[in-house]
């Protein structure tokens, strides 16, 4: 049996990952994989390692507050600040910005804003090196311009730049899908991603999961709800 936590539908007072007297179902993971957590947890006992992940949790509380009027907590931080309050916290200074070119103006505001913070800044393109995407053996229908010159993405080159600039951290911004995955398997520094590539939905691509209901139900193989005069309700 394999875990499938995204299943659980066990309240957090009762489930056993949040509570020492808590339960599981079946497919629970941190009943299934004890053995597994354990190893994990010895890597926890690295000198980096260890404080890498203690001052990940420090920046986790710190990015709430208690609302005075309701005692509640409340989000106060964006990731952005999060992102930078982190680096701090780690002593790092100079950090790099691996970017979609689609994203160039967002770069060049995120850039300055790491510098107007005391940080030092490498940056680099999805398109750099400028290597037709016919090297990775692509026929002029499988462009997006025919037989034309067409650059490929290029993060292997881009985490290598990185690492030949000696950046202590790595910031990813709307790295295609794939493309993401090459960059954090070739970065040599630790890694974090300030937003995702999604071009349908303005990078923010849980909007189509928080419209599965209507919108995009058809993903979850439903049809589109309709109200009662026969018109569809996502209209």
């Amino acid at each position: 049996m394999d875990g499938q936590c995204a299943l659980c539908g066990l309240s957090n007072s009762v489930r056993i990952c949040k509570n020492e007297e808590g339960k599981g179902p079946a497919f629970c993971s941190t009943k299934l994989y004890q053995d597994v957590i354990e190893q994990a947890f010895e890597e926890y006992k690295k000198e980096d390692i260890g404080t890498f992940a203690a001052e990940a949790a420090r920046q986790e509380a710190s990015a709430y507050s208690h609302d005075p009027r309701t005692g509640m907590l409340m989000p106060i931080k964006p990731r952005i600040v999060e992102t930078m309050d982190f680096c701090r916290r780690m002593g790092y200074r100079r950090i790099g910005l691996a970017f979609c070119g689609a994203l160039h103006t967002e770069a060049s505001v995120i850039s300055n804003i790491f510098k107007e913070n005391g940080f030092e800044v490498v940056s680099v393109m999805c398109k750099v090196g400028g290597v037709d995407k016919a090297n990775l053996g692509l026929t002029g229908e499988e462009k997006l311009r025919g037989d034309t010159f067409e650059p490929m993405c290029n993060p292997i080159s881009q985490a290598k730049i990185l690492n030949a600039s000696h950046t202590e951290f790595n910031v990813l911004l709307g790295l295609c899908v794939g493309h993401d995955s090459l960059f954090l398997r070739y970065s040599e520094a630790m890694c974090t991603v300030l937003a995702v590539k999604d071009r349908l939905l303005g990078h923010n691509p849980l909007a189509a999961v928080y419209t599965n209901h209507s919108y995009y139900a058809y993903l979850s193989g439903k049809s589109l709800p309709v109200d009662e005069e026969g018109a569809a309700a996502a209209d």
